[in-house]
């Protein structure tokens, strides 16, 4: 099972629940309380899952590993092209 399908199916669920809560669809007699609590409840998630997300981006930014060695080939890779370029012809 693929992960978008993991996920499609949680949030199938999670929605099935959530219309048989909201609306009483199986005749369950819940307070009125549980109905209000779960009306707003899909901007709730939505909400959590935003933050989850930005705390999440902002860790992985906070926690980036530099790479030193990776950067100096990188720049004596760039400082040869340059090299040739000019050799062929190209003005930099």
């Amino acid at each position: 099972m693929t992960k978008l399908l993991e996920w499609v199916f949680g949030i199938m669920i999670v929605g099935a629940a959530w219309a048989l809560v909201t609306f009483d669809l199986l005749d369950l007699r819940l307070p009125e309380a549980y109905r209000q609590v779960a009306w707003p409840m899909p901007v709730y998630l939505l909400v959590v899952f935003g933050c989850y997300s930005l705390a999440t981006v902002g860790y992985r930014v906070a926690t980036f590993n530099d790479c030193e060695e990776a950067s100096i080939e990188l720049q004596a890779q760039i400082q040869e092209a340059k090299e040739d370029l000019r050799r062929k012809g190209l003005k930099l």
